[in-house]
């Protein structure tokens, strides 16, 4: 499913993407330049929140790692 939206354009833009991109081909780099900047922002949101996560709790050794998998996967 697709939406119309306006949108406004710095005029440098507009003449660069009128000169490189075939009027049939805008939308579509529109669409691509937006869900990689979506995808940039939900990633950045993401590391501040391990960041945030990481000052609140103990570090924990490889040892440690190895031991909670082993268990977990004796449960079984």
């Amino acid at each position: 499913m697709s939406a119309k939206v306006n949108v406004v354009l710095d005029d440098d833009v507009k003449e660069q993407m009128d000169e490189l991109v075939p009027s049939g081909r805008r939308s579509r780099l529109i669409n691509q330049a937006l869900r990689r900047e979506l995808l940039r922002i939900r990633r950045e949101g993401a590391v501040r929140e391990i960041e945030r996560l990481r000052k609140q709790t103990r570090r924990v050794t490889t040892d440690e790692i190895v031991q909670t998998l082993a268990k977990d996967r004796n449960r079984s």
